[in-house]
């Protein structure tokens, strides 16, 4: 297209038809919206996508829309008013964005020189993770509200949510599912590897439906465990699993909205040199993909995007990625030379992840790049000049394929040439050290006064570097993924020299003070899936033991 945009793929459907989705890897296609948001993740391993990416034929006249009359005209795109009548669909948006603290609900600032910052934190957890949980929440809680309407007892349909966290996804699943009917929750993290709000968070909500397990390992163990028992056909047999984890395709869908609201807001805010239709580029913190692939598919829809920047910290397999076409588990920091901080006491533990000041993106396999591989390959299948369909057939063996070898050889690639120049076309990446981490929310705090999370300086960093090769008209919008407060450790490691700087002042919440006093419920569990499994079934059945 002139714009840029990739090509939607496979033709939109008409009006009267419903969207329906398939897996990424082939064997599972034609599923509605609610067979896909209450399955999560498709059975034969893979994730799930639309069959087209609708265009947005009139986006521009949604410029001036509030945040949920936006959203609405996003999610219907994607969500037949014959899954969910348009008025029902309203009521759950507006629901959900009804306990943000802000009430554009993602606020666009501008930073310094021509950066601009997406604040995505003014949710109940301060992160960006609220904005597509708290959707997903009322979304479970409508689908089974109709589903067991006139049921009782063991007849009613009971979801059984199961997650893995780093930190963020936790809390804002937990506080998105506490208390709702017919649901059971479970929120695996990594034993001590999270930070202290960010657990605390989670493990002082006492509601009888959450249960946080604390797994010794990390991220990457507790995303293994996840994707194990709904590849288990036992507790499959006897349990009916959701998916809160960005595996989760309605956690994409909501994210999408912001890339245009952030888009709009730019535009009213700078109208002399910023017009609908120009380009802009966004810079992501990125970990488990899901927050920049969001983005993707709203450039698919049609918003005009320049490029978009991977901003990886030193567990940098998707910089690699974009550098080299391979795409492999092992680390590879660099040294001390080029700002790490393993002197410091920064440390790669033995299962390969490093342990850094951005702990949410401390991930080796990011699950959503799955998505993003699909339709690498399907653009490339496209070029043989074949049918649709074997153009789809052929993108799900190929991404099997890669994902068998990664799964038995530990990576795969380099990928075909023309896969990686369709991917360099629309993204870039960059790799941010600690060190950098540090200097960035250093200068920021001199220089404007403003208190960046690490990850969002992980973001910003990324976004200064891309200023150097975009053109000097050119925006860039850096999201910034989480609260400052969440993440004491690496702000006040960063800013604890400023003159004036007192983190509690400058930085706390209120919500924040005296959580560390509250009650706490949290279980040790073993790297074991199968251990899991059974502590899973048992607590089920004491919770439906208790509403009988």
């Amino acid at each position: 297209m002139s714009n840029g945009v990739p090509p939607n793929g496979p033709s939109a459907p008409t009006h009267t038809q419903s969207q329906r989705y398939l897996s990424t890897r082939g064997d599972d296609s034609g599923l509605s919206f609610e067979e896909v948001v209450l399955k999560g993740l498709a059975s034969d391993g893979g994730l799930y996508i639309p069959e087209h990416v609708p265009a947005a034929a009139q986006w521009e006249s949604w410029k001036d829309l509030s945040f949920v009359d936006l959203a609405f005209n996003v999610l219907s795109l994607y969500v037949s008013p014959s899954e969910i009548p348009a008025e029902d669909l309203k009521d759950i948006i507006r629901r959900s964005y009804s306990t943000f603290r802000a009430d554009d609900v993602t606020p666009l600032v501008h930073l310094q020189d021509n950066i601009h910052l997406l604040e995505l934190f003014h949710g109940p957890t301060f992160a960006f993770k609220d904005v597509a949980l708290q959707f997903l929440g009322n979304l479970f809680e409508y689908f089974l509200v109709r589903r067991n309407e006139g049921k009782t007892g063991r007849d009613r349909y009971h979801l059984t949510v199961v997650g893995a966290t780093s930190g963020d996804t936790g809390s804002a699943a937990i506080y998105g599912l506490r208390g709702k009917k017919d649901v059971s929750v479970f929120m695996l993290h990594p034993k001590g590897r999270v930070s202290p709000i960010q657990e605390l968070q989670m493990t002082t909500v006492l509601d009888a439906n959450v249960h946080n397990l604390a797994v010794t390992g990390n991220f990457d163990n507790c995303q293994d465990i996840v994707k194990a028992l709904f590849a288990d056909p036992d507790i499959n047999s006897t349990h009916k699993l959701g998916a809160v984890n960005s595996i989760n395709w309605a956690r994409i869908l909501a994210q999408i909205v912001y890339y245009f609201h952030s888009y709009f807001s730019l535009a009213r805010q700078q109208p002399d040199s910023f017009k609908i239709g120009d380009k802009v580029r966004y810079s992501v913190p990125s970990g488990n993909f899901g927050d920049i692939l969001a983005g993707y598919f709203a450039h698919r829809m049609g918003l005009p995007v320049d490029k978009f920047v991977i901003a990886t910290n030193e567990n940098d397999i998707l910089d690699r990625f974009w550098k080299t076409g391979r795409y492999e588990k092992q680390a590879s920091y660099g040294s001390a030379a080029e700002g790490g901080l393993e002197s410091d006491g920064v440390k790669a533990h033995e299962d390969g992840v490093k342990e850094t000041l951005s702990p949410a993106m401390d991930i080796l396999v990011s699950s959503n790049f799955e998505r993003l591989l699909w339709f690498l390959a399907y653009e490339f299948a496209s070029s043989a000049g074949m049918d649709d369909e074997w153009n789809k057939k052929q993108a799900g063996q190929e991404v099997s394929s890669w994902l068998a070898d990664l799964k038995n050889k530990g990576g795969f690639g380099p990928v075909y040439k023309d896969v990686l120049e369709t991917a360099r076309r629309t993204f870039e990446s960059e790799r941010v050290s600690d060190q950098e981490t540090l200097d960035t929310i250093r200068a920021l705090y001199k220089d404007v006064g403003y208190v960046l999370d690490p990850h969002t300086a992980v973001g910003v960093e990324a976004a200064k570097r891309s200023a150097t090769r975009a053109t000097p008209d050119t925006p860039i919008i850096s999201l910034s993924t989480a609260h400052p407060a969440k993440f004491a450790g690496a702000v006040t490691l960063a800013l604890k020299d400023e003159e004036g700087f007192e983190f509690d002042a400058k930085v706390l919440p209120p919500e924040f003070v005296g959580l560390d006093k509250k009650e706490k419920r949290v279980r040790d569990v073993e790297n074991n899936w199968k251990a899991v499994r059974e502590l899973v079934k048992e607590e089920v059945e004491e919770e439906l033991k208790g509403k009988r």
